[in-house]
């Protein structure tokens, strides 16, 4: 990921532990970054931006035998993110503006386990469907930690209960039903174009 919301994530990670104390040395948030262009001159700025903001962080809130941000830049195959979404307690997807984001439904549909939590802004399309996860506003660093503490801190049976929801959208919202809903609106469109027809 390297697009300025890397840097923005950071941030957001740093401002939990400043307001929750107490989870220093206990969580350690892994970023899994895929280069993105990085011939680009913009991209290589933000990617240095992305790792300067990071060192800050870890050296903010750090110690010697703990950094709080574990950072894998990398093309990751599906066998190298699947132990990470398997055996996260939460995955945040903290877009600024973004479609579908497939990363939270990945997410959840790895979670046959019934466990785990998703963070997820607002603004991606994928909010309007998974309601059952911690919707947010990626703008906001008090409300990005509350649902970091809030992730971690939810008891069992409720994140169960919320993960099978999830699932259960994941399972009937697929593929197959958004290729159907398309040709239906397809099927729907004019042969010619509105107002055409002979001289």
């Amino acid at each position: 990921m390297t697009t300025r919301r890397g840097s923005r994530t950071v941030s957001r990670l740093q401002r939990f532990f400043e307001r929750y104390p107490a989870y220093r040395e206990r969580l350690v948030f892994v970023q899994l970054a895929a280069p993105s262009r990085s011939r680009i001159k913009r991209y290589q700025e933000l990617q240095l931006e992305i790792e300067d903001t990071l060192d800050r962080v870890n050296r903010a809130v750090g110690t010697r035998s703990w950094r709080p941000i574990v950072y894998r830049k990398g093309h990751h195959d599906r066998l190298a993110i699947w132990p990470f979404y398997r055996h996260a307690d939460f995955c945040m997807v903290t877009s600024l503006h973004d479609g579908m984001n497939l990363v939270a439904k990945e997410f959840v549909s790895v979670r046959d386990d019934g466990d785990g939590m998703l963070i997820l802004s607002r603004f991606t399309g994928g909010a309007r469907e998974l309601r059952d996860a911690l919707l947010v506003n990626p703008y906001d660093l008090d409300e990005m930690a509350e649902a970091i503490r809030t992730a971690v801190e939810t008891p069992p049976e409720e994140r169960a209960a919320r993960m099978t929801r999830m699932r259960q959208v994941i399972s009937e919202h697929n593929i197959y039903r958004w290729a159907g809903l398309l040709l239906s609106e397809l099927a729907r469109m004019p042969t010619e174009p509105v107002g055409a027809g002979a001289p």
